[in-house]
């Protein structure tokens, strides 16, 4: 589905993603994984295009999607949840979700024109599927931060992407919804066939869900793999988990 191939960006001279390389498959959840500053967001933000890569490629189902504006990537089926809670803190969560449904049919300008029968179908088939239901009429700003994060992966499931990506899903999150988002996440894979992409710094979390892992550091590519395959790997023992045993 996914295929990254030798993405370079720079800040003011420092090369914060050099030769990063990936691949995902239909219907996987992949990791990202690596030390602060290995390039992990970045690397998100160039695949759904919130940045634009000096070198390499992206290619998405067999297009060449590189350099492409965030909207085209996002019609084309790639959804991207922030590693910052990104909601609209003073609409409720039902209308946080409905925009992006709307957005996604290129009728946003319903909201306002027929607020009470636009897409409240498809809203709460989301809201269902993450389990926000019971919070619908609630003002997203009183959320918990557990629950901000789900409602931003809603917003981002409203625009119907077959690729979901996930900057630290569980960032700030307490153990109990911790274990509440590995378990959405399995279920979203397996009930609605999206494929998953997610960076982490949860180990547990990483090994217990992803079905590949990709390392980096340093904004490179160090190693792709089954789980077993990383957690053997001297390279990225020295390089992340702590050093050879």
């Amino acid at each position: 589905m996914l295929r990254v191939e030798g993405l370079e960006k720079s800040f003011d001279r420092f090369l914060a993603v050099k030769q990063a390389n990936l691949t995902v498959d239909d219907g996987e959840i992949v990791a990202v994984i690596g030390p602060n500053g290995a390039g992990k967001s970045t690397l998100f933000k160039l695949i759904a295009g919130h940045l634009k890569p000096e070198k390499g490629k992206v290619i998405f189902k067999g297009e060449d999607i590189t350099g492409l504006p965030p909207h085209q990537i996002c019609k084309k089926g790639i959804g991207l949840s922030f590693q910052v809670v990104n909601v609209f803190s003073r609409l409720t969560v039902f209308e946080n979700v409905r925009v992006a449904v709307l957005s996604h049919q290129e009728k946003t300008f319903k909201f306002l024109s027929s607020a009470h029968t636009s897409a409240v179908k498809e809203t709460n088939e989301i809201l269902d599927s993450v389990g926000l239901c019971s919070v619908s009429n609630r003002i997203s700003g009183s959320l918990s931060h557990g629950e901000q994060k789900v409602l931003e992966m809603a917003i981002a499931l409203g625009t119907y992407p077959q690729l979901l990506i996930l900057d630290e899903p569980t960032a700030g999150m307490s153990p109990e919804e911790t274990s509440n988002m590995i378990s959405l996440i399995n279920r979203l894979t397996r009930e609605l066939g999206l494929t998953i992409l997610f960076c982490e710094h949860d180990m547990d979390l990483v090994f217990a869900i992803a079905g590949n892992i990709m390392v980096m550091q340093q904004g490179v590519t160090i190693i792709q793999g089954h789980p077993e395959d990383i957690r053997s790997n001297v390279l990225v023992q020295e390089a992340y988990l702590g050093g050879a045993d």
